[in-house]
């Protein structure tokens, strides 16, 4: 047996001086800290916290087809860095896209041997693949994925309330989500900008944020509750960014629709005000938004109108973020290695506590992709574990990172939270 032990482990009922035994790689008992079983191997963490493993559950590994913008072996070696014990995979950017069995295969094949953590499967939503999605459920995906808006790659088209209305019923009488890109098109604004009355700048953010209003957000949302309330089937709205978005959930969750919506650390860490011109590391879609917007997704999770936080890791290599055109820049943030901390720093200062963190980053995907052996430290769930000290503090160096590519928002950063190891069934897989 194996007994990690700390003056603080993260439960989910508090955080308090504990001990957690091991056997097998599952967790078989939990008390406190000085229940030390004879012959046990201790692992003592002394100060530091004892959090459930990260669960995060939008993540972009991009392999096979795009693995130059990242792969399961340096994006699984960047999610162990930040305390990420399993990643749920998006249905692109790969190529071919997670849309029918053999593709599955083909991502599971090219995963093979290069993963340190649990790596597990969406499938895509998209015209005509209705006779798809029945396979991959019994396959092994989570869940589905679909666009209402250009996804951004040709191979994975956005759907339509046609597409959508075949597709649903099925995934209802599976019981699994549909995740959705939650924008409308018909709501998004030309690159003139947004008031017509002067020129548009493909440098300037708060003209890129212009041509995708919250409307655009909150309309698609509107869309999906209806549609779930329809057919039955469990709606989640990816990375909601806005104070409308957040609005619309909670309204369609009042009325009874079965509808849950994330954001993500970007959304709760930055606000536009603060991105230059031209500096498209900040690019994503939908846009980062202002500091009213960031507060209100934070009072989304307090009140569980918003139930988790995941990085929609999105990497890219920097020729594709076109410096100083956000028209043609890539839209994606790579964060994965970085997400504890960033929401940390952040949560910290508005007096939230790690039990708070734990229950978005780790309990709440693991329920969302279905996964309910981990997420928790109590009796019987995986032994996942980040062992991190949250009164740490560092400086982003963007070359010191794990991920493929380099370029992210946060250098330069002063973050709050230190990983200092993480855990997979009881075993190692990271260490400072």
């Amino acid at each position: 047996m194996k007994v990690f032990r700390s003056e603080r482990v993260v439960f989910p009922d508090g955080e308090r001086p504990g001990s957690i035994h091991v056997e097998r790689g599952t967790i078989v008992g939990v008390g406190d800290k000085f229940e030390l079983p004879a012959g046990a191997d201790i692992v003592d963490c002394g100060p530091l916290v004892i959090s459930p493993g990260i669960v995060d559950s939008h993540v972009h590994v991009n392999e096979p087809g795009r693995t130059e913008w990242e792969g399961f072996e340096t994006g699984t070696r960047a999610a162990a860095a930040g305390g990420v014990t399993t990643i749920v995979d998006m249905p692109l950017n790969c190529i071919p896209p997670t849309t029918t069995v053999a593709a599955l295969e083909a991502k599971r094949h090219a995963a093979r041997g290069k993963c340190l953590i649990d790596v597990w499967f969406w499938g895509g939503v998209v015209p005509g693949n209705e006779r798809d999605l029945e396979p991959l459920i019994d396959a092994g995906v989570r869940g589905f994925k679909c666009f209402l808006v250009p996804s951004g790659v040709d191979e994975f088209k956005a759907v339509d309330e046609k597409t959508l209305r075949h597709a649903m019923p099925i995934l209802a009488r599976r019981g699994v989500p549909l995740l959705v890109h939650a924008e409308l098109p018909q709501f998004l604004r030309p690159h003139e900008g947004a008031d017509g009355a002067r020129g548009f700048s493909r440098a300037s953010y708060r003209d890129y944020e212009d041509t995708r209003p919250p409307e655009a957000e909150s309309r698609a949302i509107e869309l999906m509750a209806m549609l779930a309330r329809e057919t039955g089937v469990r709606v989640h709205i990816v990375h909601v960014s806005s104070a409308a978005g957040v609005d619309a959930i909670a309204g369609a969750r009042a009325a009874g629709v079965h509808i849950s919506g994330e954001t993500c650390p970007h959304y709760l860490s930055i606000v536009d005000e603060e991105i230059p011109d031209g500096a498209t590391e900040f690019k994503c879609a939908p846009p980062i938004r202002t500091p009213a917007d960031r507060d209100a997704l934070w009072r989304g999770l307090q009140s569980g109108t918003l139930s988790l936080i995941a990085t929609d890791h999105s990497p890219a290599p920097a020729s594709l973020k076109r410096a100083g055109d956000f028209v043609h820049a890539w839209g994606g943030i790579a964060s994965l290695e970085l997400s504890l901390p960033v929401v940390w720093t952040t949560a910290a200062e508005r007096g939230l506590t790690a039990v708070d963190v734990a229950g978005w980053m780790s309990a709440g995907p693991a329920a969302l992709a279905g996964l309910t052996d981990r997420g928790r430290i109590a009796v019987g769930m995986t032994a996942d574990f980040v062992v991190w000290d949250p009164e740490g503090t560092f400086v982003v160096a963007p070359e010191r990172l794990q991920q493929r590519h380099k370029l992210t928002p946060y250098g330069g950063r002063t973050l709050r939270g230190i990983v200092h190891a993480t855990y997979l069934r009881g075993e190692r897989v990271w260490r400072v």
